[in-house]
């Protein structure tokens, strides 16, 4: 009796899968259960010495080897579907002399299609969403609120302005060391430790602050950024987190979009409220302190109630999962997890590596045009710092509608690559009009241009999250994303440092030239990538496999079935 091979994708083993019967076609339609090995180790499994194979069906197998025809699916009488093709499996035979032990009849019925993992949606997933959202936010509005009134704080602190930049850059520099400590909490101490993580050390920074508000203490105030800045480790990893483990797969994507957006908002509120708050006073050192001052202890009160609340309504996980994908990872034990091994498994997942670039260059972007946006406006409108920051304010809320649609469209369409690519083109394009219409001398052109960037290049966002989840899955959420983010941080800094040089020593043209080229290199790379769409396969009861016809007795006859390779 020859073997036959188990089809069973290497990542999609029992003990992770939906389901093994889809994977195992010919043993199950055989025998109408899932075999003793249980694919554990994608070992061949002889039919003959299959417990629950009567010796009649082995032996019709014998006789007919080479009889068996295509099962179609019009002759499927009572079909049971988990992928491409359609099955019954509950009229086969058994060996009458043999009877499953109960674990593994629990795990046969378990395993069985039509028989999904448990899955529940909780309302409490909305309230963990908003409270992340507005502490995330918190920390956004802090990270950008020097930047755009770089010319007050200069003259408070008596400091030049690329001291002031590094208040901005801070958040990047601190990101990259601690990322790989941050994503190991997260993965070994859950989602309620890293919130809290989050949420305490921006309240901690921002009470920092509000010591900090003298012109002979500006390395107090930097303390304090950096402070803000190792909060951010533990914040922006987590959008993908807390959608998949929380909302279910028709609804994750919008929730990680949801997510990012309260960081975006944070940003458009950091853009905003500054030039309100702290009005340019011209030699009133005193009245500017004043103002700092009520901006800092404002902004410390809110991180505090924000907290209070993380601690109250944050929790690790719901009861029951939201999602098969995540029944599936949940039921595995913790002892199989290996934070290394899945770090090395992501370096060599090819598609993700093009992501991880591509992802940095677009959002290394981002942050170094939001950095130097008040150097760029007030360069070509002088004294326009109040203007610059409704720009920015402009490109930061076009971008969180950009977001929310994107997150809605994949939530439908499930074209991860498709739409990425489209909206980096549109991003690209966006630069460019941007860069070539800053020095015409009309701010309303400058508004309109900057709104359609910050459309797509804001809205860019959460699809690298959500593609990244996708094509490495089962591997942690957030330490996907957190390589993202930290290669986001790599090259922001760079991009911020070396666009700061050219505009500086040149003009703000030469800057966004240096950044739209390097934005081409990531269209490139993003059409490049493979999708693979591993979650959405799972969710959906997909699986990819490469199956040949195998003979099968119903009913007093022998068919075969063929299940064709399946991926989006």
């Amino acid at each position: 009796m020859p073997a036959h091979p188990c089809t069973c994708l290497k990542r999609q083993c029992s003990k992770r899968a939906l389901s093994v019967v889809s994977q195992c076609v010919q043993c199950v339609q055989l025998t109408g259960h899932v075999c003793d090995s249980l694919c554990l180790s994608h070992l061949s499994v002889k039919l003959s010495g299959c417990p629950m194979v009567s010796p009649e069906i082995t032996l019709q197998y014998q006789n007919n080897n080479n009889n068996g025809h295509i099962l179609d699916k019009e002759d499927v009488p009572a079909p049971v579907s988990n992928g491409d093709v359609q099955m019954t499996v509950s009229d086969l035979p058994r060996s009458p002399d043999t009877e499953l032990p109960p674990q593994q009849e629990e795990e046969r019925e378990a395993m069985l299609p039509g028989q999904p993992l448990e899955t529940r949606l909780y309302r409490r997933r909305f309230v963990i969403l908003g409270v992340f959202s507005l502490y995330s936010l918190l920390n956004a509005y802090q990270w950008i609120q020097y930047s755009i009134i770089t010319s007050i704080f200069t003259q408070f602190y008596q400091v030049s302005s690329d001291k002031i930049d590094w208040l901005s850059v801070v958040y990047m520099v601190v990101y990259v060391p601690l990322i790989f400590p941050a994503t190991w909490l997260l993965d070994n101490k859950g989602l309620r430790v890293t919130a809290l993580l989050g949420s305490g050390l921006n309240c901690l920074g921002a009470w920092l602050k509000c010591a900090s508000v003298r012109p002979d203490l500006f390395g107090v105030t930097m303390f304090a950024q950096t402070v803000c800045s190792v909060a951010q480790v533990f914040i922006l990893g987590l959008p993908s987190q807390v959608a998949s483990v929380w909302f279910g797969p028709k609804e994750v994507s919008t929730a990680c979009a949801t997510a990012v957006l309260g960081n975006q908002l944070g940003t458009a509120i950091g853009f905003l409220l500054p030039p309100v708050l702290v009005p340019k006073v011209d030699d009133d050192v005193e009245l500017t302190g004043h103002n700092i001052s009520i901006m800092f202890y404002g902004t410390a009160a809110v991180s505090t109630l924000l907290f209070v609340l993380t601690i109250a309504v944050f929790k690790e996980k719901p009861k029951i999962p939201p999602s098969q994908s995540q029944a599936v990872l949940q039921g595995e034990a913790s002892k199989d997890y290996s934070y290394k091994i899945s770090i090395m498994n992501l370096f060599k997942n090819v598609p993700f590596v093009l992501l991880l670039v591509s992802y940095g260059i677009m959002t290394g972007s981002f942050y170094s045009v939001s950095t130097l946006l008040n150097q760029m406006i007030t360069f070509h409108y002088v004294d326009e710092e109040v203007n610059a920051g409704r720009i920015g304010l402009t490109l930061v809320l076009a971008g969180m509608v950009g977001s929310i649609v994107c997150g809605l469209w994949l939530d439908y369409s499930k074209t991860y690559k498709q739409t990425t690519l489209i909206v980096y083109i549109l991003s690209f394009v966006g630069m460019l009009v941007f860069t070539f219409t800053l020095d015409l001398g009309n701010l309303i052109v400058v508004f309109v241009t900057g709104g359609v960037l910050g459309f797509f290049m804001t809205g860019y966002l959460p699809l690298g999250f959500e593609f990244a989840v996708e094509i490495t899955y089962p591997e942690s959420e957030g330490t996907s994303s957190g390589l993202l983010n930290a290669s986001a941080q790599i090259f922001g800094i760079l991009f911020t440092l070396a666009q700061g040089k050219l505009t500086t020593d040149y003009n703000p043209q030469a800057g966004n030239i240096f950044l739209c080229a390097w934005m081409f290199v990531g269209i490139i790379l993003t059409a490049l990538i493979k999708s693979d769409l591993k979650r959405h396969n799972i969710n959906a009861g997909i699986t990819k496999s490469e199956l040949k016809p195998v003979p099968v007795q119903e009913e007093g006859f022998i068919i075969g079935s063929s299940q064709s390779s399946s991926a989006v």
